[in-house]
């Protein structure tokens, strides 16, 4: 008995110490405010420090998964276009996977590392660490590319049965009335609803 009990105690030994900080992490949700033809978010430097990540990271990451451009403004960041509450949490929660969680111990205790051009991720709690692979866009962003109330330009591809034009923007297709095939038109968005858009003829090209 007492040889199993010493062996016991060499074991534990071996076992490395959990230095995570303890706190439920939980990452702070978007908070997406629209300004004219941009989107503002809000709390950027919020989740940013709540990440413990450079915040010129997390923004060059934001920025190539939106495919769009965009402005570090004090605690927030503006980005060009049109994008849902929905679409900046799941970007931001593959960043989370992708650079803040550790793959062995699942703690964001972590911290990353650049050693000649390789991106490591390191973590404090367990000592784990994996290379951060290059990741090319999701596309996350292409979800929802028109938004209701919004204004854009189409090209007319076909007639419906009743008399409405019908262009195609992604994965949209939008019936505009008053229209012909072959038109370049400004419409504006009255209604999605799924994969089909009903717009209002604003000018013609």
């Amino acid at each position: 008995m007492n040889d199993y009990l010493e062996n016991l105690d060499r074991a534990l030994e071996k076992i490395p110490e959990i230095k995570g900080t303890g706190e439920r992490f939980v990452v702070p949700e978007p908070k997406l405010l629209t300004e004219g033809k941009t989107i503002v978010l809000d709390n950027f430097r919020i989740i940013a420090d709540k990440l413990n990540r450079d915040p010129e990271h997390l923004f060059k990451f934001l920025l190539k998964e939106l495919g769009t451009s965009g402005k570090i403004d004090g605690s927030r960041v503006i980005f060009h276009g049109k994008f849902t509450t929905g679409v900046m949490t799941e970007l931001i929660n593959s960043y989370v996977n992708d650079y803040v969680t550790c793959s062995e111990c699942g703690r964001p205790d972590t911290h990353l590392i650049k050693t000649e051009r390789i991106l490591t991720l390191r973590c404090d709690a367990c000592g784990g660490h994996r290379p951060v692979a290059r990741r090319q866009a999701s596309g996350i962003a292409k979800i929802v590319t028109i938004a209701e109330g919004e204004t854009y330009e189409v090209r007319i591809e076909a007639k419906g049965s009743r008399g409405d034009g019908i262009a195609k923007k992604e994965k949209f297709t939008i019936y505009v009335p008053g229209t012909s095939k072959g038109d370049i038109v400004s419409v504006k968005i009255k209604k999605i609803t799924g994969n089909l858009a009903f717009a209002d003829l604003v000018a013609k090209k």
